[in-house]
């Protein structure tokens, strides 16, 4: 019954956000925080590279994380943080309608 409740909630989560008004400059969803994730996400790579990307809070952090290790992204003060990981965890999610299966190791190319 909870697998259910938690698939009917995603479905109805994916829904709002293929309502909701994406701003035309750089395909994120306008909510609360998208200006502050256009200006410091949009720095150093495309917008088009966050709005692909899916991942709970936990899986963002990380991936801010790896980019202030290996990339010199700056570092954000403590606001900037959770406002950021606010929006991505709230507005880029998981949702199973919008990542095709991964590939079968058998239709994968052979190792060289």
């Amino acid at each position: 019954m909870r697998s259910i409740l938690a698939a009917l909630l995603l479905v109805l989560s994916s829904a709002v956000n293929a309502e909701a008004e994406v701003d035309p400059a750089t395909g994120l969803i306008v909510a609360e925080g998208w200006q502050t994730v256009r200006a410091h996400c949009g720095g150093c790579h495309s917008h088009k590279l966050v709005t692909a990307q899916r991942g709970n809070r936990e899986t963002w952090l990380a991936m801010i994380r790896w980019m202030q290790e290996t990339q010199n992204l700056w570092q954000f003060d403590a606001a900037t943080e959770t406002t950021i990981l606010d929006y991505l965890a709230t507005h880029y999610s998981p949702s199973p309608v919008r990542r095709r299966a991964p590939i079968p190791p058998a239709l994968m190319p052979a190792s060289q």
